[in-house]
């Protein structure tokens, strides 16, 4: 594809989410979502391997279904109370089906099943966009509609933790542990939604600094596996050092950076008088952090075979890291100390 067409399909992905967010009424944001969805899609089929068209395909189907649904409980609404605002989605069913069409629209447990198959199709690239940007306008549209039902948030936080956790734990293939991980991620923004807003959306701007590094640093690795990390010390020793640190954090280990989202949402969560809930996504979170270290173990602390076929390549490319990587892995794991700044710009 042309750079020309590629910004083109980019400028109109943002001008989907950015209608989402500025929209108050539920037809406009349809709309916005369905440019959004519309816009993507050349992008992740213009690699032409069977795999992504596969993954392109998936995700067309699972998106309409979801955006389907979101259209049809919006008109529900509008035909029993005469509202087409977000804030006015006052009636339990068409509520319930609104947070069921967007819970599928992000892939939150149990209706996450579609997103590891479709994020193992596409190049690291597309993955980031696909965990991150795409997840953008449906959080917002969570954050803006009624809270009725504090037990269905809660279940569907509870489940996405524990479902990203164990389903990450038998993977081999690091794509598929990452939509994993995005899985657990979300559930812990879900969890906290209802009860502080501005706290999800610190959860989720510290979940795209910890796993932009990731996606990009195997992109620039070009590895897939977790068998290929062992030969990766020998291409970029500095990264592979900081890569585990990079993990860790995103496991939610102190002093990194991702201990403050979890220890700021199981405060929340305490003050709220639900410790059980808390407990159990604090061990639920020991799951995930399982496989971030199972990846740093690969990465660190073993040595590729020297049998003939597994053995190094001759040639190493001795192309430079890029910036935007090196900011982005340094602000993954030492954003802790700026913790009381960060509180106060953006919890008050």
């Amino acid at each position: 594809m042309s750079p020309f067409l590629s910004l083109t399909f980019f400028s109109i992905m943002i001008l989907g989410t950015l209608t989402v967010l500025s929209s108050s009424h539920w037809l406009i944001t349809w709309v916005g979502l369905e440019i959004n969805t519309f816009a993507i899609l050349p992008l992740m089929a213009q690699n032409h391997h069977p795999r992504a068209l596969e993954a392109t395909l998936k995700y067309f189907i699972v998106q309409v279904t979801a955006a389907m649904m979101l259209l049809f409980a919006t008109m529900s609404n509008a035909w029993l109370s005469g509202q087409w605002s977000i804030q006015h989605m006052t009636h339990p069913i068409p509520l319930s089906m609104v947070i069921i069409a967007l819970a599928l629209k992000m892939g939150l447990a149990p209706l996450h099943a579609w997103f590891p198959e479709i994020l193992q199709g596409l190049s690291f690239n597309l993955g980031l966009i696909l965990t991150t940007w795409q997840k953008l306008a449906p959080l917002i549209l969570f954050l803006q509609i009624p809270i009725e039902s504090p037990a269905l948030y809660t279940t569907l936080g509870l489940v996405s933790i524990l479902v990203g956790g164990w389903g990450g734990l038998n993977q081999t293939q690091l794509r598929k542990m990452l939509a994993y991980s995005s899985i657990a991620h979300l559930g812990w923004i879900v969890l906290v939604m209802q009860f502080l807003p501005s706290l999800a959306f610190l959860v989720f701007l510290m979940y795209v600094i910890m796993t932009a590094p990731l996606f990009l640093t195997f992109q620039f690795m070009k590895t897939t596996t977790i068998n290929s990390l062992s030969t990766s010390w020998a291409k970029t020793p500095i990264l592979i050092s900081l890569t585990p640190l990079t993990l860790f954090s995103l496991g939610g280990l102190p002093p990194l950076t991702g201990f403050l989202p979890k220890w700021l949402i199981l405060d929340e969560l305490t003050k709220q008088n639900m410790m059980p809930v808390a407990v159990i996504a604090a061990l639920s979170a020991l799951l995930s952090l399982f496989f971030y270290l199972r990846l740093s173990y690969a990465m660190s602390m073993t040595m590729p075979p020297n049998n003939l076929p597994s053995s190094l390549p001759w040639r190493l490319n001795s192309s430079r890291i890029p910036l935007f990587l090196t900011i982005l892995t340094i602000a993954s794991v030492s954003l802790m100390p700026l913790s009381p700044s960060i509180i106060t710009f953006l919890l008050t």
